[in-house]
């Protein structure tokens, strides 16, 4: 049988010649689709199984069907696909592949299905099974953070603010921040995979079927919550695999912000941690170089992940229902943004648990900067009742002082104290370390140990019931 031979048996009577070359290129989708042979055997032994319990076809079809499936799928397994760009897709493939080993009782699976139904039921499920590994890789990283947070909930370091010196917090409190964004990043996916567990399968083509289909059995057989409810909807919806895309940008960001930081502190102005070897790279000209190179890859990924976002934004934003071709370039970008987003992920991982930290230049850095001047200011207001705005400006003025001598806000003595303003005393010295800053920070929130550790036990919690 010949390749247009075998695009016309699929298309059916309709067309009397095979279409050009040109078109047989960019009709095909098998280079990119064949992904999806778990999903789409998965969703067909469903489909042939409700057949038979419908008795819509015989079970002795329906068992040889089920079996050349199962066949199908070992040989995928095992050698993986031989593509044809005259059979278009992998749906074409899998069902040409079964005519061949069972016969024509395969052309009995299409029976109450388009094609339509049965991209939009695979695509769901290869995205239902991407975010669960996400989820799994998000864990992870939660668990990494957290780890490392214990490690160092009193390793002393500057907070920034504009990237300038502004308050001393503990390295524990900076990594929980991540976690709290990881945390709020798998809530998103969690949302993502709710919203979209619902079986397209039996929508057919866009108007439903009049053969008594169970739509209600393959959804559960295939783990959806319930068959959707408009057949128009179910073929031609994608919010799903934007929810994806939207959730893994909003979650790429995030792993790019980390990465930026360790670009930062690897950099010898700030010398805050040591990546290890199998995070960095050399260079082939300066041999003393540590190149952060895995840290970078994640920051520039994230730039692709928000653009596979915007592609398959573009693509839907004008299409009128219900199917439109171009609705086949909706998986490349989303293919590209889980495996995008699943490496950086695990590197992120990897260099949060492996990563040294250089707490003594943390500590040189945070005490730089005159970074407990709100201590300062604080003091007066809670020791000496001056209204928070006055204090602001007499604070200002000692931190003026000690940049005039050269020296940090607390070696700053007394009597230089007293005459900027005679109601401070000895006991302001009591709040100017930077240890004595975060130790103060007790509100819920806040950087001082003492409330790390009590969200660090709140987040081992809820690493538990994640298990």
């Amino acid at each position: 049988m010949s390749r247009k031979d075998n695009s016309n048996s699929m298309w059916g009577g309709r067309f009397a010649e095979g279409p050009s070359a040109l078109m047989r290129e960019i009709n095909a989708s098998i280079s990119f689709d064949k992904r999806l042979w778990r999903q789409d055997i998965q969703a067909s032994k469903a489909h042939v199984a409700m057949l038979a319990a419908q008795r819509i076809v015989s079970g002795e079809d329906a068992a040889a069907i089920a079996d050349g499936l199962d066949r199908i799928a070992a040989e995928y397994e095992a050698g993986g696909l031989s593509e044809d760009p005259a059979l278009e897709d992998i749906h074409m493939h899998v069902e040409h592949r079964l005519a061949e080993l069972v016969g024509p009782a395969a052309g009995r699976l299409h029976t109450a299905r388009s094609r339509n139904d049965q991209v939009a039921t695979d695509f769901r499920l290869w995205v239902r099974d991407a975010i669960d590994e996400v989820l799994d890789g998000l864990s992870g990283l939660r668990r990494a953070l957290v780890r490392r947070a214990g490690d160092h909930v009193e390793t002393v370091m500057p907070g920034f603010t504009h990237l300038q010196v502004a308050q001393p917090v503990t390295l524990g409190h900076h990594l929980m921040a991540y976690y709290e964004m990881a945390r709020r990043d798998m809530s998103r996916f969690a949302d993502a995979r709710a919203r979209m567990n619902e079986c397209p399968l039996g929508a057919a083509a866009l108007a439903g079927t009049g053969f008594p289909i169970d739509r209600r059995a393959t959804a559960q057989t295939l783990g959806f919550d319930r068959p959707t409810a408009n057949s128009l909807d179910s073929v031609s919806d994608r919010d799903f695999a934007l929810d994806y895309l939207m959730a893994a940008t909003q979650c790429a960001l995030h792993l790019s912000r980390l990465a930026e930081e360790f670009i930062l502190w690897a950099s010898q102005p700030f010398g805050f941690v040591t990546l290890p070897d199998a995070y960095s790279t050399g260079s082939s000209i300066m041999p003393q170089k540590r190149n952060p190179d895995a840290a970078e890859l994640v920051r520039g990924h994230s730039g692709r992940i928000a653009g596979a976002m915007v592609a398959l934004v573009m693509t839907m934003k004008g299409l009128p229902l219900a199917y439109s071709k171009d609705m086949q370039d909706d998986k490349p970008p989303v293919f590209e943004a889980h495996d995008l987003l699943a490496l950086s992920i695990a590197a992120m991982t990897g260099m949060v648990e492996s990563v040294t930290f250089n707490a003594d230049r943390m500590r040189i850095a945070a005490e730089a900067g005159h970074s407990t001047a709100t201590d300062l200011a604080d003091w007066l207001v809670q020791v000496a009742g001056i209204p928070f705005r006055e204090a602001h400006h007499i604070t200002g003025r000692a931190v003026r002082l000690a940049e005039e001598r050269n020296v940090r806000l607390w070696e700053l003595p007394l009597d230089a104290l007293v005459s900027i303003d005679p109601r401070i005393d000895a006991s302001i010295f009591d709040v100017l370390s930077v240890d004595a800053s975060v130790q103060s920070r007790t509100s819920h929130g806040g950087t001082a140990p003492s409330a790390v550790r009590e969200r660090i036990a709140e987040a081992q919690k809820a690493l538990e019931m994640d298990r």
